[in-house]
């Protein structure tokens, strides 16, 4: 089996695994006890705090456990709206991000405020002075993802921080890192929320985490226990927490290795453009996230494709797992390259994947994309 979705989901890795059972065996007690089983589970909940704090170059106060990427970046954007909507209504994002930002956009268009959003180019980035253009002094929050979950297009973060900044110092500037924590380096001096996934990472699903700048209001969205001071109540997921920490403590040890290791898995797969013809890169091939590779085959239907490498134990995407069963009227692909998105296929990595493995996926696209352009209507 050559599994190359991950930036759907990766495979838990065994040490995470490990380390996660070991936890659940001994450390089974409600966090919030105030006996010592409880003091046991809350202090593996410290320290994983500390771990993901340390890896965004933040304070483990600043950090806030959530059940994974779609509640926090629901969360922080519905929150920072309504928290800061006194000094304005405008909210300012692109129209290329995940479906749990695009979707919490449109829930505040519903609520009233003003939302602008920006076009990307044909690589995928947003245009620094369309940026500067959207924010004004009733701006509020701007929302920009780091790494493009499809594509994998890689925004200038300081850069963006630096032009709200200029613009408006109190704006608010979050940025969805699902994608690219413990992958890219990440310094939370440069945005006022971040938030993360663990089970993009080789760890467990159903966790997730936020970086919230001291300071920085957002109003929870749940209502109950004091639990996360009280910003997401609800007896935590200590067992995901646990796993997330370490998790987090093996990719963060290890991100520059992990990076080199993936670029030499993503340039062995892009050797397929030199060897098949109207084979086209979405995104920005040298720049880009060594993690994801976004191909469009011509005359080839992305779905059409999957299957057949399927066919093959051979695992790929069309696009964002999140949306793969919703009605889409166009693709993110569509959004930087017309026409491209139904021919679509998305090649992702981990550092579990190897280059031998990228060299099969080659050999298998050479048999199948001449064989299923064979079946087009002339």
């Amino acid at each position: 089996m050559i599994y190359f979705d991950n930036a759907s989901t990766t495979k838990m890795s065994e040490q995470v695994m490990e380390y996660m059972y070991g936890f659940m065996k001994k450390d089974f007690a409600n966090p919030s006890s105030l006996h010592r089983l409880g003091f046991e589970a809350e202090k593996e909940m410290t320290r994983a705090r500390k771990i993901i704090a340390s890896a965004i170059k933040a304070d483990a106060e600043e950090i806030y456990f959530t059940s994974g990427g779609t509640e926090a970046n629901n969360t922080a954007i519905l929150g920072a709206a309504e928290a800061y909507k006194r000094r304005g209504k405008r909210v300012v994002t692109m129209n290329i991000e995940h479906p749990s930002v695009t979707d919490s956009f449109k829930e505040l268009e519903r609520r009233g405020f003003e939302v602008v959003t920006l076009n990307v180019d044909d690589k995928g980035y947003i245009r620094m002075d369309e940026l500067e253009k959207a924010v004004n002094e009733d701006t509020i929050l701007v929302s920009i993802m780091y790494v493009n979950n499809e594509v994998g297009t890689v925004q200038d973060m300081e850069g963006i921080y630096n032009t709200i900044k200029n613009k408006n110092p109190n704006c608010i500037f979050h940025t969805d890192c699902v994608q690219a924590f413990c992958k890219h380096v990440i310094n939370s001096k440069y945005a006022d929320i971040i938030t993360m996934s663990g089970h993009k990472i080789c760890s467990a699903k159903g966790v997730g985490a936020m970086y919230v700048r001291k300071g920085v209001r957002v109003n929870n969205l749940h209502f109950g226990g004091g639990q996360e001071k009280g910003f997401r109540p609800g007896t935590e997921n200590t067992y995901g927490i646990a796993a997330m920490g370490r998790a987090v403590e093996l990719a963060a040890e290890s991100i520059d290795v992990n990076y080199k290791k993936v670029s030499e898995i993503k340039n062995t797969l892009l050797k397929i453009t030199d060897k098949l013809d109207d084979v086209y890169v979405n995104g920005d091939s040298e720049n880009g996230s060594p993690y994801i590779l976004n191909l469009s085959f011509k005359n080839v239907k992305g779905e059409v494709l999957l299957h057949a490498l399927e066919n093959e134990e051979i695992y790929v995407a069309t696009g964002s797992a999140c949306s793969s069963r919703a009605k889409e009227k166009k693709k993110i692909v569509d959004y930087i390259t017309e026409g491209r998105g139904a021919n679509a296929v998305r090649f992702s990595f981990s550092p579990e994947n190897t280059a031998e493995e990228a060299e099969a996926v080659v050999e298998s696209l050479m048999k199948n994309v001449p064989l299923l352009r064979r079946f087009i209507p002339r």
